[in-house]
Protein backbone atom coordinates (compact mmCIF):
# COMPACT_ATOMS: atom_id res chain seq x y z
CA UNK A 1 0.00 0.00 0.00
CA UNK A 2 1.27 3.44 -1.35
CA UNK A 3 -0.95 6.26 0.46
CA UNK A 4 2.05 8.53 0.08
CA UNK A 5 3.02 7.94 -3.33
CA UNK A 6 4.81 11.06 -4.65
CA UNK A 7 4.87 12.63 -1.85
CA UNK A 8 7.48 14.02 0.31
CA UNK A 9 7.37 14.02 4.42
CA UNK A 10 10.13 16.40 5.99
CA UNK A 11 10.35 14.86 10.08
CA UNK A 12 12.49 16.60 12.43
CA UNK A 13 14.28 14.44 14.86
CA UNK A 14 14.58 11.36 12.17
CA UNK A 15 17.91 10.07 13.09
CA UNK A 16 16.67 6.93 16.16
CA UNK A 17 13.73 5.74 17.96
CA UNK A 18 10.43 6.88 16.89
CA UNK A 19 11.95 9.71 14.32
CA UNK A 20 13.71 7.10 12.50
CA UNK A 21 10.36 4.52 12.58
CA UNK A 22 7.88 7.15 11.69
CA UNK A 23 10.75 8.10 8.55
CA UNK A 24 10.92 3.76 7.32
CA UNK A 25 6.84 3.77 7.68
CA UNK A 26 6.64 6.83 5.28
CA UNK A 27 9.34 5.65 2.87
CA UNK A 28 7.52 2.04 3.07
CA UNK A 29 3.99 3.80 2.13
CA UNK A 30 6.08 5.87 -0.66
CA UNK A 31 7.27 8.71 0.16
CA UNK A 32 10.45 10.51 0.21
CA UNK A 33 12.27 11.38 2.98
CA UNK A 34 13.79 14.83 4.68
CA UNK A 35 14.73 14.55 7.93
CA UNK A 36 16.66 16.35 10.70
CA UNK A 37 18.90 16.26 13.32
CA UNK A 38 21.87 18.14 15.39
CA UNK A 39 24.49 15.35 14.51
CA UNK A 40 25.20 13.62 11.65
CA UNK A 41 26.31 10.91 12.74
CA UNK A 42 25.79 6.44 12.57
CA UNK A 43 22.50 6.64 13.80
CA UNK A 44 21.80 9.14 10.78
CA UNK A 45 23.44 6.78 8.49
CA UNK A 46 21.40 3.60 9.73
CA UNK A 47 18.64 5.69 9.21
CA UNK A 48 19.08 6.60 5.82
CA UNK A 49 19.59 2.68 5.24
CA UNK A 50 16.54 1.27 6.42
CA UNK A 51 14.79 4.49 4.23
CA UNK A 52 16.87 3.65 0.87
CA UNK A 53 16.35 0.01 1.66
CA UNK A 54 12.13 0.96 0.77
CA UNK A 55 13.14 1.93 -2.75
CA UNK A 56 12.51 6.08 -1.84
CA UNK A 57 15.16 8.63 -1.53
CA UNK A 58 16.69 10.16 1.64
CA UNK A 59 18.13 13.48 2.65
CA UNK A 60 19.13 14.55 5.80
CA UNK A 61 19.74 17.95 7.18
CA UNK A 62 21.99 18.87 10.26
CA UNK A 63 20.41 21.57 12.30
CA UNK A 64 18.96 22.74 15.33
CA UNK A 65 15.39 23.22 15.23
CA UNK A 66 15.70 25.38 18.49
CA UNK A 67 17.42 28.10 16.34
CA UNK A 68 14.68 30.03 14.09
CA UNK A 69 16.75 31.04 11.12
CA UNK A 70 17.98 26.94 11.11
CA UNK A 71 14.36 25.88 10.75
CA UNK A 72 13.93 28.84 7.56
CA UNK A 73 16.72 26.70 6.36
CA UNK A 74 15.60 23.41 6.63
CA UNK A 75 12.34 24.08 4.42
CA UNK A 76 14.56 26.04 1.88
CA UNK A 77 17.03 22.83 1.66
CA UNK A 78 14.10 20.48 1.23
CA UNK A 79 12.42 22.57 -1.63
CA UNK A 80 15.59 23.04 -3.14
CA UNK A 81 16.26 18.79 -2.91
CA UNK A 82 12.74 17.15 -3.53
CA UNK A 83 10.19 20.50 -4.43
CA UNK A 84 7.52 20.39 -2.33
CA UNK A 85 6.89 19.30 1.32
CA UNK A 86 3.62 17.24 1.12
CA UNK A 87 3.57 16.15 4.82
CA UNK A 88 5.26 17.53 8.25
CA UNK A 89 6.04 15.55 11.76
CA UNK A 90 7.45 17.78 14.25
CA UNK A 91 8.42 15.02 16.34
CA UNK A 92 12.16 16.50 17.77
CA UNK A 93 12.12 16.70 21.47
CA UNK A 94 13.96 16.81 24.99
CA UNK A 95 13.52 17.10 28.46
CA UNK A 96 15.69 18.01 31.24
CA UNK A 97 14.82 15.99 34.63
CA UNK A 98 15.24 18.17 37.76
CA UNK A 99 12.76 19.67 40.66
CA UNK A 100 11.29 22.54 39.54
CA UNK A 101 13.19 24.92 42.47
CA UNK A 102 16.40 23.49 40.67
CA UNK A 103 15.39 24.18 37.47
CA UNK A 104 17.79 26.47 35.64
CA UNK A 105 17.17 29.31 32.97
CA UNK A 106 19.30 27.52 30.53
CA UNK A 107 17.51 23.90 30.80
CA UNK A 108 14.06 25.64 30.76
CA UNK A 109 15.20 27.40 27.25
CA UNK A 110 16.52 24.56 26.16
CA UNK A 111 13.51 22.85 26.39
CA UNK A 112 11.15 25.18 25.24
CA UNK A 113 13.22 26.59 22.20
CA UNK A 114 13.48 22.88 21.04
CA UNK A 115 10.34 21.69 21.51
CA UNK A 116 7.34 24.57 21.33
CA UNK A 117 9.12 27.59 19.56
CA UNK A 118 10.69 25.18 17.09
CA UNK A 119 7.46 23.50 16.27
CA UNK A 120 5.87 26.72 15.92
CA UNK A 121 8.05 28.36 13.40
CA UNK A 122 8.89 25.20 11.24
CA UNK A 123 4.93 24.60 10.92
CA UNK A 124 4.86 28.83 10.32
CA UNK A 125 7.47 28.23 7.29
CA UNK A 126 5.54 25.14 6.31
CA UNK A 127 2.30 26.68 6.29
CA UNK A 128 3.81 29.74 4.32
CA UNK A 129 4.62 27.18 1.45
CA UNK A 130 1.47 25.23 1.37
CA UNK A 131 -0.42 28.94 1.14
CA UNK A 132 1.54 30.43 -1.59
CA UNK A 133 1.34 27.64 -3.48
CA UNK A 134 -1.88 27.07 -3.47
CA UNK A 135 -1.08 23.53 -2.18
CA UNK A 136 -2.76 21.48 1.02
CA UNK A 137 -0.78 19.92 3.37
CA UNK A 138 -0.84 17.87 6.94
CA UNK A 139 0.70 18.56 10.01
CA UNK A 140 1.70 16.04 12.89
CA UNK A 141 3.05 16.87 16.08
CA UNK A 142 4.48 14.38 18.24
CA UNK A 143 3.36 15.40 21.85
CA UNK A 144 3.20 13.30 24.72
CA UNK A 145 1.02 12.07 27.25
CA UNK A 146 2.07 14.90 29.45
CA UNK A 147 0.30 17.05 27.41
CA UNK A 148 -2.08 15.94 29.53
CA UNK A 149 -0.42 13.80 32.38
CA UNK A 150 1.22 15.92 34.96
CA UNK A 151 5.18 14.54 35.25
CA UNK A 152 6.94 15.88 38.48
CA UNK A 153 10.38 16.88 38.34
CA UNK A 154 9.77 17.69 34.39
CA UNK A 155 7.70 20.95 34.58
CA UNK A 156 9.55 22.54 31.85
CA UNK A 157 8.95 19.35 29.14
CA UNK A 158 5.03 19.47 30.55
CA UNK A 159 4.94 22.91 29.90
CA UNK A 160 6.12 22.32 26.08
CA UNK A 161 3.70 19.73 25.26
CA UNK A 162 0.47 21.48 26.74
CA UNK A 163 1.60 24.29 24.66
CA UNK A 164 1.99 22.34 21.63
CA UNK A 165 -1.25 21.08 22.38
CA UNK A 166 -2.70 24.15 22.57
CA UNK A 167 -0.78 25.75 19.07
CA UNK A 168 -2.34 22.32 17.42
CA UNK A 169 -5.79 23.45 18.51
CA UNK A 170 -5.81 26.75 17.23
CA UNK A 171 -4.36 25.88 14.28
CA UNK A 172 -6.54 23.16 13.41
CA UNK A 173 -9.55 26.23 13.06
CA UNK A 174 -6.87 28.98 12.02
CA UNK A 175 -5.09 26.38 9.18
CA UNK A 176 -8.67 24.44 7.65
CA UNK A 177 -9.08 27.02 5.11
CA UNK A 178 -6.56 26.83 3.87
CA UNK A 179 -6.77 22.88 3.50
CA UNK A 180 -4.28 22.23 6.47
CA UNK A 181 -5.18 19.22 8.93
CA UNK A 182 -2.97 19.32 11.82
CA UNK A 183 -3.14 16.82 15.03
CA UNK A 184 -1.15 15.43 18.11
CA UNK A 185 0.18 12.16 18.41
CA UNK A 186 0.62 11.69 22.30
CA UNK A 187 2.39 8.76 22.57
CA UNK A 188 2.97 6.99 26.39
CA UNK A 189 6.42 4.50 27.38
CA UNK A 190 7.99 3.73 24.37
CA UNK A 191 11.01 1.94 23.73
CA UNK A 192 13.40 4.52 22.64
CA UNK A 193 16.75 6.00 23.49
CA UNK A 194 14.91 8.05 26.69
CA UNK A 195 14.13 5.56 28.51
CA UNK A 196 17.19 3.66 28.70
CA UNK A 197 17.21 4.01 32.19
CA UNK A 198 13.88 2.38 32.93
CA UNK A 199 14.51 0.09 30.42
CA UNK A 200 17.49 -1.14 32.32
CA UNK A 201 16.14 -1.10 35.62
CA UNK A 202 13.77 -3.85 36.62
CA UNK A 203 12.15 -2.35 39.41
CA UNK A 204 11.47 0.80 37.61
CA UNK A 205 10.51 -1.46 34.46
CA UNK A 206 7.55 -3.15 36.44
CA UNK A 207 6.31 0.15 38.14
CA UNK A 208 6.15 1.33 35.13
CA UNK A 209 4.03 -1.43 33.27
CA UNK A 210 1.46 -1.92 36.17
CA UNK A 211 0.45 1.41 35.19
CA UNK A 212 0.23 -0.21 31.62
CA UNK A 213 -3.64 -1.23 30.83
CA UNK A 214 -2.06 -3.39 27.88
CA UNK A 215 1.36 -4.13 30.75
CA UNK A 216 4.07 -3.56 28.70
CA UNK A 217 5.89 -0.60 26.80
CA UNK A 218 5.28 0.28 23.40
CA UNK A 219 7.35 0.16 20.00
CA UNK A 220 8.47 3.25 18.16
CA UNK A 221 6.50 1.42 14.93
CA UNK A 222 3.61 1.50 17.22
CA UNK A 223 3.78 5.50 17.19
CA UNK A 224 4.65 5.68 13.41
CA UNK A 225 1.23 3.56 12.32
CA UNK A 226 -1.08 6.06 13.93
CA UNK A 227 1.42 9.66 12.70
CA UNK A 228 1.41 7.53 8.85
CA UNK A 229 -2.68 7.03 9.35
CA UNK A 230 -3.18 10.81 10.63
CA UNK A 231 -1.22 12.05 7.32
CA UNK A 232 -3.02 9.67 5.02
CA UNK A 233 -6.52 10.24 3.26
CA UNK A 234 -7.74 7.68 5.99
CA UNK A 235 -7.99 10.58 8.22
CA UNK A 236 -9.36 13.42 5.81
CA UNK A 237 -11.99 14.48 8.14
CA UNK A 238 -9.52 13.95 11.22
CA UNK A 239 -8.14 17.78 12.35
CA UNK A 240 -7.43 19.35 15.98
CA UNK A 241 -7.47 15.95 18.22
CA UNK A 242 -4.67 14.52 20.00
CA UNK A 243 -4.48 10.83 19.45
CA UNK A 244 -2.84 8.61 22.58
CA UNK A 245 -0.63 6.13 21.66
CA UNK A 246 0.14 4.53 25.55
CA UNK A 247 -1.54 1.58 25.89
CA UNK A 248 -4.25 2.90 28.50
CA UNK A 249 -1.14 4.82 30.50
CA UNK A 250 -3.09 8.07 30.56
CA UNK A 251 -6.29 6.86 31.97
CA UNK A 252 -5.33 3.71 33.78
CA UNK A 253 -7.37 2.96 36.66
CA UNK A 254 -7.66 -0.60 38.49
CA UNK A 255 -9.74 -1.06 41.36
CA UNK A 256 -7.85 -2.30 44.21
Amino acid sequence: MERFKEKVALITGGGRGIGRAICVRFAQEGANIVFTGRNNDENVAETIRQVEETGAKAHFIQSDISQVPAVYSMVKEALDTFGQIDILVNNAGIEINAPFWEVQEKDYDAVMDTNLKGMFFLTQAFVRFVKENNRTGVIINNSSVHEELPFPNFTPYCASKGGMQMVMRNLAVELAPLGIRINNVAPGAIKTPINAKILSDPALLSTLKNNISLGRLGEPEDVAAVIAFLASDDAKYVTGSTYYVDGGLTFHYTEQ
